[in-house]
């Protein structure tokens, strides 16, 4: 990993530059194979692991350079097209994504097919070297930025629920394509309900074969898992937005240097403990017993999820794998987020009863309280409730853990025979 890093520092030593437009950087970047090392090298990866293309990704952001393209295009779906997609769909999605030239959102969740995602109910019908698509999904993040999405629809409904269903990439930019967003209790909207009438999408845009799409979505949501846990996830993601809708791509590099930030998996909680402690301290509570064993519960499992990501590393050298760690590291990151949550208000006292919605709220809240971390707590206790729910919820994960890891009897039912018109349907 050495000759890797130094390698990464003679490249930016020699590519970096600031007065580059945040499209042309990236166009370096990806090519190089930078941007998301982790995919294998014909889909302009380095073929590294997580832990070490999360170094790569510290390395970036140290040198003072920009770092990749964020969002769900680098996430899901660049690994996901990587693994069951084409090499011609390689050279036309994930490069563009690598780049940032386009963003990505995510089309799985809908109404009455949330935990049961099989379930679905969205229809895509062949027509010519079309397909038109019919339906409604939901909790659709970055749905308001994105170029593509990550579609599961049903095209075959004489088939068992999860043998009918096909994976797209849809243009989002399209007659017919609807978007709306849902604003959350944080005063955020960082989410989605899309409308789709008679949408099309091509055919050689389906990936992974037709009817082959339960397989495909599996191996996205494998990769949210991964990417959502406790130990994994970027160091530090572009605070530039990729895709054309944003308009940062012609915007001058180095002026989102500074306000690049750490996010995702292990890297983002780490920090967050770091804050907690510092704010125990300033309101003098950090001696309190009950305090100060959360605290280090915290870091426990952080630390705990550090390393489970070095097993995994050392399994995969050996041509291994660690069952259900995926899942294991989901479950953790939702309870570092309920610890988060309840650790945060018993700092704060009784001020975490206050919380502001609007910028200028928030500026008179913090010179009224004259503690601007408190606003951040507050957020993170109203947020806390939706981890534990997206990218499949706590029951899910123990569901597979069960089934897949530990090898116990599946639920009873017949959905898995049933063609999916004779199953009955929510109202």
């Amino acid at each position: 990993m050495a000759d890797v890093i130094d390698d990464l520092q003679v490249w930016l030593d020699e590519n970096w530059d600031p007065e580059l437009t945040v499209a042309q950087w990236w166009e370096r970047l990806g090519l190089a194979g930078w941007s998301a090392p982790s995919l294998p090298e014909h889909a302009y990866g380095k073929g590294l692991s997580r832990t070490d293309a999360n170094r790569v990704a510290e390395t970036i952001s140290d040198h003072g350079a920009l770092g990749a393209p964020g969002g769900l295009g680098l996430l899901l779906a660049a690994p996901t097209i990587a693994s069951h997609g084409s090499q011609e769909q390689i050279d036309r999605y994930v490069r563009a994504i690598v780049t940032g030239r386009e963003a990505w959102c995510q089309l799985f969740s809908e109404p009455v097919a949330g935990s049961d995602l099989a379930g679905l109910q969205t229809k895509a019908e062949r027509d010519g070297d079309e397909w038109i698509v019919n339906g409604q999904k939901v909790w659709t993040s970055g749905g308001q930025y994105a170029d593509l999405g990550m579609l599961i629809a049903r095209t075959n409904s004489d088939a068992p629920k999860h043998q009918g269903i096909s994976y797209f990439a849809m243009a989002m930019h399209q007659p017919g394509v609807e978007i709306r967003p849902l604003k959350e209790m944080t005063g955020r909207a960082l989410f989605n309900e899309v409308f789709m009438t008679d949408a099309r999408v091509a055919d050689d845009a389906v990936i992974g074969d037709r009817n082959n799409g339960w397989a495909v979505a599996n191996s996205t949501l494998m990769f949210e898992r991964a990417g959502l846990s406790s130990g994994s996830g970027h160091a530090a993601t572009s605070a530039a937005l990729p895709g054309t809708v944003a308009g940062h791509l012609d915007q001058r590099a180095g002026d989102f240097v500074s306000n690049q930030r750490s996010r995702g998996g292990g890297a983002q909680f780490r920090g967050a403990g770091r804050m907690l402690i510092e704010l125990a301290k300033s309101q003098g509570v950090v001696d309190d017993p009950g305090i100060r064993q959360d605290l280090m519960r915290l870091h426990t499992i952080a630390e705990i999820g550090r390393y489970n990501n070095l097993r995994l590393k050392a399994e995969k050298a050996r041509g291994g794998d660690i069952a259900g760690i995926g899942n294991i590291g989901k479950l953790s990151m939702s309870e570092m987020m309920r610890l988060q949550r309840d650790l945060g208000l018993r700092i704060i006292g009784p001020a975490g009863m206050l919380h502001a919605y609007e910028p200028d709220a928030k500026a008179a809240l913090d010179a009224a309280t004259g503690q601007p971390m408190n606003g951040f707590v507050t957020e993170l206790a109203l947020f806390a409730q939706a981890p534990p729910i997206y990218g499949g919820t706590d029951q899910v994960q123990r569901n597979i853990i069960g089934e897949r890891v530990l090898g116990l009897p599946k639920e009873p039912g017949h959905d898995r025979t049933t063609p999916f018109n004779e199953l009955p349907k929510n109202a």
